[in-house]
């Protein structure tokens, strides 16, 4: 990621604006929203190896001096999930990808709360973004 961001400098212009968004390296929290209200399920188990190799990699661009972080903020993302096939293919690609174990326990407690929830529901994972807004001081 380095590298990466190393190439993003060459191509912006001087006093140009980088933003970095991903998620934070947080368990995500998974629940049932119905109507009666949220309930909470579990949490996810992901990796954080590639999450905190990306935070090195842009302290280190700052210590640099190739960038200046002007402004950071951490706000919740909700996924909304209609049902609970949906949320057993979007984590089978988490697992797929190697970010994170087999989630068998989690996915079948989702599962029977889903169930066991009557009326319209969601399934909502949960998790906070991370945004910071990088200058490049390249002049």
């Amino acid at each position: 990621m380095v590298h990466a961001l190393h190439e993003a400098q060459h191509v912006l212009q001087p006093n140009g604006i980088l933003f970095d968004m991903r998620p934070a390296p947080v368990h995500r929290r998974i629940g049932i929203q119905s109507a009666l209200g949220y309930r909470e399920i579990g949490a996810m188990r992901e990796s954080f190896e590639d999450d905190y190799l990306a935070n090195r990699a842009v302290k280190q661009v700052l210590r640099e001096g190739l960038f200046k972080s002007e402004n950071y903020i951490e706000f919740n993302c909700n996924r909304a999930i209609d049902t609970f096939q949906e949320l057993h293919t979007w984590m089978a690609d988490f697992i797929d990808l190697g970010r994170m174990p087999s989630q068998n326990k989690l996915l079948k407690r989702v599962k029977q709360a889903y169930a066991k929830t009557s009326g319209k529901k969601k399934i909502i994972v949960s998790a906070p973004l991370m945004l910071r807004l990088l200058r490049n001081l390249a002049g």
